[in-house]
């Protein structure tokens, strides 16, 4: 995965189904039913991960206020944080 190769992912998947493991099979035929974009995440350099950091920074704030502040700051909190 560090390495980017996500055109082995078929030859990974095939290995894992012999796997005397019942919960990599299991995982692996998940990962079946959607290959392509598993394969695209293992190959392409894009990421989501600022997105998801800042959902998360927005649900710590939001949490942290809960029932001591009005929606008009948690609001500049958002926004004036970067």
């Amino acid at each position: 995965m560090r390495h980017r190769r996500g055109t082995m992912l078929g030859l990974w998947i095939r290995e894992a189904e012999q796997s005397s493991l019942g919960r990599i099979r299991s995982f692996v035929s998940f990962m079946r039913q959607d290959f392509e974009a598993v394969a695209a995440g293992l190959t392409l350099p894009y990421s989501s991960g600022v997105v998801e950091g800042h959902g998360c920074r927005v649900k710590l704030l939001k949490r942290s206020m809960y029932g001591r502040a009005s929606f008009a700051l948690l609001r500049a909190c958002v926004l004036a944080r970067p």
